[in-house]
């Protein structure tokens, strides 16, 4: 490991005990900093509410460190709206936000578009699928960012243990592995490529905060890769030192099969030689096999998501809203 991420891992790395909530709201206070939370969601009405619930009990009501929580929908067939909306979260339709630009499937894209939806100074996103959900998810990544005006951008780390009861395979990995498409795609990635990163320990984790000054400038893959596109244009754009991670504890959610998991490598891959070479796929398609009804493997033909959006502060609609 280089010299320079051992001395990052030893001042940007903290546990989420080590700010209390009556001193990160004491420094909300005197900065005057403004926080907003978002949850992209899709079909998760089993688990929605009770991270709504969870955020506006203790981060709201008891103490008021968070400003304005948005369910972002790209789109859910299910309750998911009804009971984001129940729990007590605004909630917007991503097709409601920059109609002019057709959206397109993808994570990316809800997270980009969040940025019209919301007006916080610190942006903070946590995926709605999450299961047992602790507001430290939250209180832990925007507190380095309400209490040290040099950090930008703050990733949550945890353990993740595998559940076959929630879609993993027995035996998959042990409890509090990073995750397969981490283990063996993005971390390989992160240290060939941009060694200084190695030390975040979930670099594709879902959960992370960053100031809106510097998410405005950045260009959002709309799929899949990400979080892997905004980790490493964040340490471009603002570099190693105004990054941290912090430890949340254990993360548990939804499970994806092993298809599914190369998809996202793909897309992660793709993310990654784009800003290697700034060129173009050739072949921008990953195909993948089944055993079909007649006992042969059948072929199957993914596209892989080549579409970022521009850094927001270049949309009109955005700098005419901030400068209103």
């Amino acid at each position: 490991m280089l010299e320079e991420v051992e001395h990052w891992l030893s001042r940007r790395s903290w546990s989420a005990a080590d700010r209390p909530l009556d001193l990160l709201l004491a420094a909300k206070r005197a900065g005057g900093t403004s926080v907003s939370v978002v949850l992209p969601a899709l079909n998760e009405e089993a688990t929605v509410g009770e991270i709504v619930d969870a955020i506006r009990r203790d981060l709201m009501r008891a103490t008021p460190l968070v400003d304005e929580l948005v369910v972002l929908d790209s789109g859910s067939t299910d309750g998911t709206a009804e009971v984001a909306r129940a729990a007590g979260a605004r909630v917007v339709h991503r097709d409601s936000l920059l109609p002019r630009v057709p959206a397109v499937p993808g994570k990316g894209e809800v997270l980009w578009r969040s940025l019209l939806a919301t007006s916080g100074d610190i942006v903070c996103f946590v995926d709605a699928d999450l299961r047992d959900f602790s507001a430290t998810f939250v209180s832990g990544i925007v507190g380095p960012l309400l209490t040290d005006p040099d950090v930008r951008f703050v990733k949550a780390m945890y353990d993740r243990p595998l559940d076959p009861a929630h879609g993993a395979e027995a035996g998959a990995g042990p409890v509090g592995q990073g995750g397969r498409v981490t283990e063996l795609v993005a971390r390989p990635l992160l240290n060939l490529h941009w060694p200084q990163l190695a030390g975040f320990v979930q670099p594709l984790g879902g959960e992370y905060a960053a100031r809106r000054s510097l998410l405005e400038r950045l260009p959002f893959p709309v799929g899949y890769g990400v979080e892997l596109g905004l980790l490493v244009d964040a340490l471009h754009t603002v570099g190693l030192d105004a990054l941290g991670q912090v430890d949340v504890g254990v993360r548990r959610h939804r499970h994806q099969d092993g298809q599914a998991l190369g998809r996202m490598a793909a897309a992660i891959y793709r993310t990654a030689q784009l800003r290697l070479t700034r060129g173009h796929l050739v072949r921008p398609r990953l195909t993948q096999f089944t055993r079909g009804a007649g006992g042969g493997f059948e072929p199957r033909t993914h596209p892989v998501d080549t579409e970022e959006r521009p850094p927001m502060i270049e949309v009109q609609e955005y700098a005419e809203r901030w400068a209103a």
